[in-house]
Order: C-alpha cells, then sequence, then structure tokens
C-alpha cells in the first residue's frame, strides 16, 4: 500500500454536484438582479471559500451583500440537497479502499454544516475518518487541510493522496508537498487540471477505482 491516506473532495469528485451548484449559483445572481456568470465562471469556483468565491463569480457584488449572495444561494442549492446522487460506483470504490486498509479522509468547500447534510443523504459518514471544511480552517488552495488532516491520521506527505476535480485541489495538494491525482467528470476541464501535472487524470469513477486499486 502506497498510499496510506487518500483524501477526496467531495463536490464534482464522489457527488455529482457541480451542475447543480452553477445552477443555484446563477439563480440566486437573477434573484437579486445581478450579472449572472456563465457556466464556465460559476464552476471554477467550486471548491473555494465563501469570500473567494463570491469575489470570482460576482466580482462587482459589495462585501456588505455577501450574505445576501449565501441566502438566495442556499435557497436554492437545499431545494435540490437530497436528490443530488453520488457518482456510480462511489459507494463500492470507498469500501473497498477502506477495506484494503487506506484512511479516507474529506477535504472540501463546503460548510461543515452543508457536508453533514450531504454525508447524511448519501450514507458514507461511516466512511471517513476525518473530515476538513472551509469553515474549519483556511479553504483551498491553501494547504491547511490537508496539512490537518496529516497531523491527525499520522500521515506523511510521501503517504497521502489527494483526490480532487478542480485546480484548487490540485494547488492545495501542491502546498502540502502532497501528489494528486484529478478527475475530469466533475466541475475544471481536463485541460487546465492537466497543466498542474497531477499523477494521472482519470474520466470516471470506474477509471479512478482501477487507477487506485493498482497504484495506490
Amino acid at each position: 500500500m502506497r498510499y496510506s491516506l487518500l483524501v477526496f473532495d467531495w463536490d464534482g469528485t464522489l457527488i455529482d454536484s457541480a451542475g447543480a451548484i452553477v445552477w443555484c449559483i446563477q439563480s440566486a445572481c437573477r434573484d437579486l438582479g445581478l450579472p449572472v456568470p456563465d457556466q464556465a465562471r460559476a464552476s471554477h469556483v467550486i471548491g473555494l471559500g465563501l469570500q473567494d468565491a463570491l469575489a470570482h463569480a460576482v466580482p462587482g457584488l459589495p462585501q456588505r451583500d455577501y450574505g445576501r449572495m449565501v441566502e438566495r444561494y442556499r435557497h436554492h442549492f437545499l431545494s435540490r440537497d437530497s436528490q443530488i446522487p453520488l457518482f456510480p460506483g462511489v459507494e463500492a470504490m470507498l469500501a473497498s479502499l477502506r477495506d484494503r486498509g487506506h484512511a479516507l479522509a474529506v477535504a472540501t468547500g463546503k460548510s461543515r454544516a452543508g457536508l453533514a447534510r450531504s454525508l447524511d443523504n448519501t450514507g458514507l459518514r461511516s466512511l471517513f475518518a476525518s473530515l476538513r471544511c472551509a469553515d474549519q480552517c483556511a479553504p483551498k488552495p491553501a494547504p491547511d487541510m490537508l496539512i490537518e488532516l496529516m497531523a491527525e491520521l499520522g500521515a506523511s506527505e510521501a503517504n497521502t493522496l489527494m483526490i480532487g476535480d478542480t485546480v484548487h485541489d490540485l494547488q492545495m495538494a501542491a502546498r502540502a508537498g502532497v501528489p494528486a491525482v484529478a478527475v475530469s467528470y466533475g466541475a475544471h476541464a481536463k485541460a487546465d487540471l492537466d497543466a498542474l501535472a497531477p499523477l494521472a487524470c482519470l474520466e470516471s469513477i470506474d477509471e479512478l477505482s482501477g487507477w487506485l486499486t493498482q497504484n495506490a
């Protein structure tokens, strides 16, 4: 076993939520009469902390109005949250990796409350040894989530692997000195992910599962 700790991003990596997140960002902007970001701009912010996400998605929005934007986003997202599915094969992949002896963790741009709802909705909570969310420590692409997870779970940079669907995941891993694998079926384009030189850039859960079985 090369990597004792496998750290997964959540949205767009394990759960098929990228499209819903983009729609909710765009809907919140429409509610408030703000310029509506296109799909590329809205997708780019997936995984970032709140301040960075809003500054990029709605660059003209004053910080005093961030609360209104968040309220409208939450209104739309909560109406869909319980129906957002895992990517097919995720549960079996995670259970197999845990049974092989890997410690599994999540590092996400979601809040603790949002991740807790999603874990309850999907029934995956028991598979993870630890979790880090954007309201617990510095959000991606800062390295803090990975540094804290490694310290808690007794892993080193060399035997930790980050798996994610955004450049923010790959940048976080690089800053923490941790190798990373990208998946191109989520929020960010394969070309953008490849530019950051992950160990692999995989196009499906089946490919990811096979790569981890052979290389992790």
